[in-house]
């Protein structure tokens, strides 16, 4: 490491590999030296913006690609597999969302693609990229943007701000106010209505954010737990093998748990839209 070194023993070893790229770590001065281990809400984390921009370039050059190559007649590989994923998409819809917007087919399943792909940036290997961007003089890199919780809270965001939208068009106003009035206990019970009714929305957002926050984080933290064994064995191209030797095991499970995260993210997505199209007296 450029400034730092390379992390001296096991407890320095996590704390570094969980620390984000940062403002205040990538320019350090003495007078943010404190702050780039706090530095606050605000503060932007450049590895996720990168890798999650760099996940969501790769996902628009591939559709870009198959669709200056789409045929009917002779469909390649790509095409029949990101054909086969929108028809289980397409399947999950029509199971589950009532009526028809032709917003949540393309959607649902961009957001499939879009976080199995951040998702999957966990099976790197947890030294090999903060080991390359450290030749750069780049102290710190975290790989996997959904093990940030500005990542998880940001897409739940957005998809909530979709379930307010599509509330207030179906419903109307008046309709999505009495949602909160009158629902679960009826008009007797206004207050308590308001109050649970602002709990179970409120819930919604952070859920979703932070299941999907919380099984890649401890994934991650796994991951970097197996790499523990080898880490501090001296050399690391000869440390590298044995790294994804015994990370192996792991990833062929881990496999399972991403593309289960970006399903669930997904199924939800298609869930809460679904009940912002219910009429009101359905609801």
């Amino acid at each position: 490491m450029s400034s730092q070194g390379y992390p001296q023993n096991p407890v320095e070893y996590i704390q570094h590999h969980l620390q984000n790229l940062n403002l205040h770590n990538l320019f350090p001065s003495d007078a943010a030296h404190e702050a780039a281990h706090d530095p606050g809400f605000w503060t932007l984390n450049l590895d996720t913006l990168f890798f999650a921009w760099l996940t969501a370039g790769l996902l628009m050059y591939v559709a870009y690609r198959v669709g200056q190559n789409l045929s009917l007649d002779k469909p390649g590989g790509l095409q029949n597999f990101l054909e086969s994923i929108y028809e289980f998409v397409d399947g999950q819809i029509k199971g589950m969302f009532p009526g028809h917007n032709p917003l949540i087919g393309p959607l649902s399943f961009t957001i499939f693609i879009w976080v199995f792909l951040m998702n999957a940036m966990d099976l790197v290997p947890v030294d090999l990229l903060p080991w390359l961007a450290a030749g750069l003089g780049v102290d710190y890199l975290k790989v996997v943007p959904t093990t940030d919780l500005g990542t998880t809270f940001a897409l739940a965001l957005s998809v909530y701000a979709l379930v307010i939208y599509y509330s207030i068009k179906i419903k109307g106003p008046l309709g999505y106010l009495k949602t909160f009035l009158f629902h679960p206990f009826g008009k007797y019970l206004i207050p308590f209505n308001i109050l649970m009714t602002t709990i179970e929305e409120v819930a919604k957002p952070i859920s979703l954010s932070l299941r999907l926050f919380g099984n890649m984080f401890a994934g991650e933290l796994l991951f970097l737990l197996l790499a523990l064994l080898t880490a501090f064995a001296g050399v690391l191209w000869l440390t590298m093998p044995a790294q994804v030797a015994l990370a192996s095991i792991w990833a062929i499970y881990h496999i399972l748990v991403i593309t289960l995260q970006a399903f669930i993210f997904m199924l939800l997505t298609i869930v809460y839209l679904g009940l912002a199209h219910m009429g009101a007296d359905e609801h």
